[in-house]
């Protein structure tokens, strides 16, 4: 698996939350989240969505794993009732370039701590992040980010 260190800026943006257990329901949020941004023309070539993961699923109870749909967004928000304004945690992250199927993530989640240790790298407790860069959608890939110490 490809790995690249990266700080990564607080970027704002403007997301839905979700609560409740990861899996299929975070997708139907970020399609959600995607609809919203199409409709006020907020997709552009250098547009970035993120997928953010705040809870750990093996310490929190799958009823309150918070999720966040979210598009980095430059200008104000006006007042909207769909999503929220707020900003992410920036810092370093060790982030991963991955097929974007269910299959190929599922498969990057489940090596990520081995590649960390590989690497003598360790996680910090800040959100995990998907980012989603059209550049590499377009090739059917997404990257998953780690947040290091």
């Amino acid at each position: 698996m490809h790995m690249q260190i990266e700080v990564l800026p607080s970027y704002k943006v403007a997301y839905i939350r979700r609560v409740g257990a990861y899996g299929d329901a975070n997708y139907q949020t970020m399609e959600e989240l995607k609809q919203w941004a199409a409709a006020k023309d907020l997709f552009t070539g250098t547009s970035i969505i993120l997928g953010i993961s705040h809870d750990d699923p093996t310490s929190t109870p799958p009823e309150k794993c918070r999720y966040d749909a979210a598009i980095v967004f430059a200008d104000n928000l006006e007042n909207d009732t769909i999503v929220e304004a707020g900003r992410t945690a920036g810092g370093k992250y060790a982030c991963f370039i991955v097929a974007h199927t269910a299959p190929a993530i599922q498969q990057a989640w489940s090596t990520i701590a081995e590649e960390l240790l590989k690497h003598k790298l360790e996680a910090d407790n800040r959100p995990l992040v998907e980012r989603y860069r059209e550049e590499l959608v377009n090739r059917h890939y997404c990257e998953l980010c780690i947040p290091i110490k």
